[in-house]
């Protein structure tokens, strides 16, 4: 976690100091299910994989079904019902143009949380960490 935080807590009803125990269990639970902000993590990395595993592999259009059913049963934490056609309207990778593209953000999102982490760990100032960057 770095640097002890900065302890100025206080409980809402009698403004005593927050006991640095529960400030440090709260501190370290702050980003307990933090992935799930993603509106669909779960699904976003299950189209990204099928997305990758089609073109790469050149499946026809028939078996992207099977094929987004393979990926899930690997990747997904839900598996959904037999009845799901979500392949039908997938079409911003295989139709719309969009391609590959649209995963872009997710990587975005990933060098993002890397440059901050340097940052966070040498501080905003540090200009060796900021010549590290590409």
């Amino acid at each position: 976690m770095g640097r002890a935080a900065r302890h100025d807590a206080r409980t809402s009803d009698t403004g005593e100091p927050l006991p640095r125990e529960l400030f440090d269990k709260m501190l370290a639970a702050k980003n307990f299910q933090s992935g799930p902000g993603d509106a669909a993590p779960d699904r976003v990395r299950a189209c990204s994989t099928c997305a990758c595993t089609a073109t790469s592999t050149r499946r026809a259009t028939a078996a992207r079904s099977q094929l987004l059913d393979e990926v899930r049963e690997r990747v997904a934490v839900l598996q959904p019902p037999a009845y799901n056609r979500f392949p039908n309207n997938f079409s911003h990778i295989f139709a719309g143009g969009y391609a590959a593209g649209y995963y872009s953000y997710k990587w975005a999102e990933v060098l993002s949380a890397d440059a901050y982490s340097l940052f966070e760990e040498n501080g905003v100032l540090d200009a060796e960490a900021g010549r590290a960057l590409p």
